[in-house]
Parts: C-alpha cells; sequence; structure tokens
C-alpha cells in the first residue's frame, strides 16, 4: 500500500486533529459488479490491506480518498496529522529533488498477514496521463524539453551518488506534482460526496477518485524505484529488465551492462512522448507477442548491423546471429527466456526496410530537428560506452535551447 502524505503547519500547534469522514451517502456498486483492483487479471484479495477511509495510521497518516490501485497493492492521500521538516541527504544535487522521496515505510498487520505501507509526498498526473489528456499534439517541445532536463538529473544523481540503475523508465513512471490547492479540493470532495463503495467479504472496496487540474503544475519527479539495481557491489548484471519496448541492445543479446541501459531506455521513451508513437515494437509480422529477434530486426534498420566487437560480448550470439553476423531468420531451438520458441514464431521475418531516425522524424523542421536528431543520437548506441552519459545529456544543446 502506498500513501501520498501532505502535511499542513498548523498554525498554534504542533498536530491536527483527525476528520470525521462521512461513512453514509454514498453510491453503492453493486457487490456484482467488479471496479478497481478487482478488474486486474488474477487478482487476489489477500495482497491488499483492507484500508479505510478516515482511518489512521502509525497515530499519525489519516486516509482522506483512494487516488488508484496496481497488481499488489492500493494508493491513497493521507494526511499527515504531525508536522515534520524532512530534511534530504545529498541536497545540493540538482537531481535530488528529482526523484521521488520516501518520507516514512512501516508494516502493518491485516487479517491476511503483514503489508509495507510506503509514504511519498503527493503528486499529480504521469507525463502518460499527461499526453493522454491531447493525445494528437503529444507534448510541446519546451514542456518536453524541461521534462528531460529533470529526468536526466535525477538519473545522473542515482547513477553517480546512489550507484543505482533504475530500468524502469517509462511515462507512466515520470509525475507531476501537484499545488496545495488541488489536494484541499480532493479532500473536500470526499466530505461533500463520499466517493462509491461497496462491501465484499468484509471488506470494502472504493473507487478511485481523479485528482483535479492544478492551477501550477510543479516540477516533474521520476517515481518507482521498485526494479532499480545496485551497481556498486563489482557484481556482472545480466538480468533481463526493462520494459519490452525499451530494452537495450545490451539486455537482449545477454551482455553486462550498466546505468548505460536507462540512457537507451530514455531514448526510447522520448519518441513516445514526442513522436506518438513507439520507436521499436518487438513485434514482426503475424507476430502477437514480443520476441527479441524482432526487436533487434527493427535496432538493425533503424542503426545499422551491430560492431562485431559488441556481438563478441554476446552470450546469445549464436541464437541471433550467424557467425559472418547476419540476423538469423530462424532458429529452431528451445530457450529458457521470454524468446521460448522464438525461431520458430520468427521464421522467415525479413529485416525492416532501412528506414534511419532522419527519414522517421516528421514534425520538426531545419536546424531544430537537425539539432533533434543529434540529441537522439547520444542515446541511441549499439555500444553503451558511446552512449552520453546523464550528467552530459541534461545539458545537451537542444535541452537548452528550450529551457533557457
Amino acid at each position: 500500500m502506498s500513501l501520498f502524505s501532505r502535511s499542513l503547519r498548523p498554525l498554534f500547534s504542533r498536530s491536527w486533529k483527525p476528520l470525521a469522514f462521512s461513512s453514509e451517502g454514498f453510491v453503492p456498486i453493486p457487490t456484482d459488479k467488479e471496479v478497481d483492483e478487482e478488474t486486474l487479471p488474477d487478482c487476489v484479495a489477500s495482497r491488499y490491506y483492507p484500508v479505510r477511509i478516515g482511518g489512521v495510521f502509525r497515530a499519525r497518516y489519516q486516509v482522506v480518498s483512494k487516488l488508484g490501485f496496481g497488481a499488489t497493492s492500493t494508493v491513497w492521500l493521507a494526511r499527515d496529522l504531525r508536522w515534520v521538516r524532512i530534511e534530504n541527504s545529498s541536497k545540493d544535487h540538482p537531481g535530488r529533488s528529482a526523484v521521488r522521496l520516501l518520507l516514512d515505510s512501516f508494516d502493518i498487520d491485516g487479517p491476511n498477514g503483514r503489508h509495507r505501507c510506503l509514504v511519498h509526498p503527493p503528486l499529480w498526473e504521469s507525463i502518460l496521463d499527461f499526453r493522454h489528456r491531447d493525445p494528437v499534439q503529444g507534448l510541446p517541445e519546451p514542456v518536453m524539453a524541461f521534462v528531460l532536463k529533470r529526468l536526466f538529473q535525477a538519473l545522473d544523481f542515482l547513477h553517480e551518488e546512489c550507484h543505482v540503475a533504475h530500468t524502469d523508465i517509462k511515462e507512466a513512471n515520470v509525475l507531476l506534482g501537484a499545488d496545495e490547492s488541488v489536494l484541499r479540493a480532493f479532500e473536500q470532495e470526499e466530505f461533500n460526496e463520499p466517493c462509491p463503495r461497496k462491501e465484499l467479504d468484509g471488506r470494502i472496496i472504493y473507487l478511485s477518485r481523479e485528482l483535479s487540474i492544478p492551477q501550477d503544475f510543479d516540477a516533474p519527479v521520476l517515481c518507482d524505484l521498485g526494479s532499480a539495481v545496485l551497481l556498486d557491489d563489482g557484481a556482472e548484471r545480466r538480468e533481463d529488465i526493462q520494459p519490452n519496448v525499451y530494452r537495450a541492445p545490451e539486455v537482449i543479446l545477454d551482455i553486462p551492462w550498466t546505468y548505460s541501459v536507462d540512457i537507451w531506455n530514455v531514448g526510447c521513451m522520448i519518441w513516445d512522448a514526442f513522436e506518438g508513437e513507439h520507436l521499436f515494437t518487438g513485434l514482426g509480422p503475424e507476430l502477437e507477442t514480443y520476441r527479441g529477434r524482432a526487436h533487434l530486426a527493427e535496432m538493425i534498420a533503424l542503426l545499422g548491423p551491430p560492431p562485431p566487437s559488441l556481438l563478441a560480448q554476446a552470450n546469445l550470439r549464436s541464437k541471433f546471429f550467424s557467425v559472418a553476423g547476419e540476423l538469423r531468420a530462424t532458429r529452431r531451438h528451445l530457450f529458457s527466456s521470454n524468446d521460448a520458441f522464438e525461431g520458430d514464431l520468427c521464421a522467415g521475418i525479413p529485416i525492416p526496410e532501412s528506414i534511419p531516425l532522419e527519414h522517421r522524424e516528421t514534425s520538426l523542421e531545419g536546424e531544430d530537428r537537425d539539432c533533434f536528431l543529434r540529441f537522439m543520437r547520444k542515446m541511441l548506441q549499439w555500444e553503451p560506452e558511446k552512449r552520453s552519459c546523464a550528467r552530459e545529456l541534461a545539458e545537451d544543446e537542444w535541452i537548452l535551447k528550450h529551457t533557457t
């Protein structure tokens, strides 16, 4: 369970009294209608702590209303009944404020076992949700540049200060902050019109409530470090990481990877946010599921063939490439990865027609277009060591052009 905690400084004391939320006047949901977390595949009720609006955790966090849900947890806005000033480490680094803070964490016992509760500052919508408000236009250049500057500052902090690779960067994990007026309105709405709910097997399932549009947006923040990997132990990292469409070449080929996987990931995400389509899909003709071979074929069409020096490091070279370095059309073996039976399913899939970035980008013109493409090529490199680092990218000419 996650709590987004807001803390308002009281006028005459250092604590707040809990508010009395009504348990009446709400719209009842039929018990046979599935809502929120119940609609997820393989939903197991015991995974979720039975949170109740108005409830108080640790004599400190009072639940206001439900913000959302996931496969194993629910998300709630809470009032912090104490006024506590948070001091953060490495606060001089510009990327510290661009990574979501963990204000508190604790375990609570429920009817089906113990649950971990994480407390974060409240945020608004993700960049993905914001873009979907106007899916035709996408994100304007100044907005995209500002988001990316913050994102690269966050990654520089994680990579250089914390020695951590995020490994799961996507638009849904970059959230905008919300101003105080939105949080007050959210709380008042719960008072005036309690959210719909139903009771099932002794649990109350609440319908999530949306936050209103802020008058002023706070700076974007990189969130969800649940897949982050510590890289300061000297161990070789070969884990299968990243969302499929954002997987770096070294991850697909089983080459030891490091922080630069995040840079490739961001380059692919930028294309989603700015151009409104995936740069790579991993889907070949007549394929409905992701395949690493189809993904590599798309990379070759965009970037040309991978350098022999890169393939020489790949544990899965023979799975995907011939001795001459050509992408195999067929491979009839059973593999233990998520590319199992890939050869049979991918047999005969050709490499797509070569379409470099210069031909795929159609929304910009002139020097701005050239500047943007130079920026993209600093991230989309076969060889990890040739990708620019996060600190360099935060000061790239394209970003500075639109943020200064």
